[in-house]
């Protein structure tokens, strides 16, 4: 017989956190793919050159980084461990995303702070496999 342990407030907090993160990133996924008119009238001519050349496979990863972290997070309120790996496959996801952003692309030659949302979806992405993590330590997760 398996027993839960119900977890502090702190949890369901983080919980809605992370997911009200992940639909954000999926409305940028979505607004990114199916609003690009729109988004290219507000570029520049290099701004839109480098958006439109965008790899096939990079907004793959974009998809995946965004449905698989949005995934995870509906179990972690359902408290399930499979958030854990839905968490690190959205992580992968969106380093193969930011790596095409950043260095295959250099997008910092035409975006100057391109850097500081990719830091933050990663640090964001790490915190989130490490609460899972210590969510399933403790129990809370079944």
């Amino acid at each position: 017989m398996m027993t839960s342990v119900k977890p502090p407030v702190w949890f369901w907090v983080v919980s809605a956190f992370a997911l009200l993160w992940n639909l954000f990133g999926l409305f940028n996924f979505y607004n990114s793919t199916f609003n690009q008119v729109t988004i290219l009238e507000t570029l520049n001519q290099e701004q839109r050159e480098l958006f439109e050349a965008m790899p096939i496979w990079a907004t793959i990863a974009f998809a995946i980084a965004t449905i698989s972290g949005t995934l995870a997070s509906v179990g972690l309120i359902m408290r399930k461990k499979w958030a854990k790996p839905m968490f690190i496959t959205s992580l992968v996801a969106m380093l193969a995303q930011f790596v095409n952003w950043l260095f295959i692309q250099n997008a910092p030659e035409v975006f100057p702070n391109s850097y500081t949302m990719p830091t933050l979806v990663v640090i964001a992405g790490i915190l989130f496999i490490l609460f899972t993590n210590k969510g399933i330590q403790k129990g809370w997760l079944s």
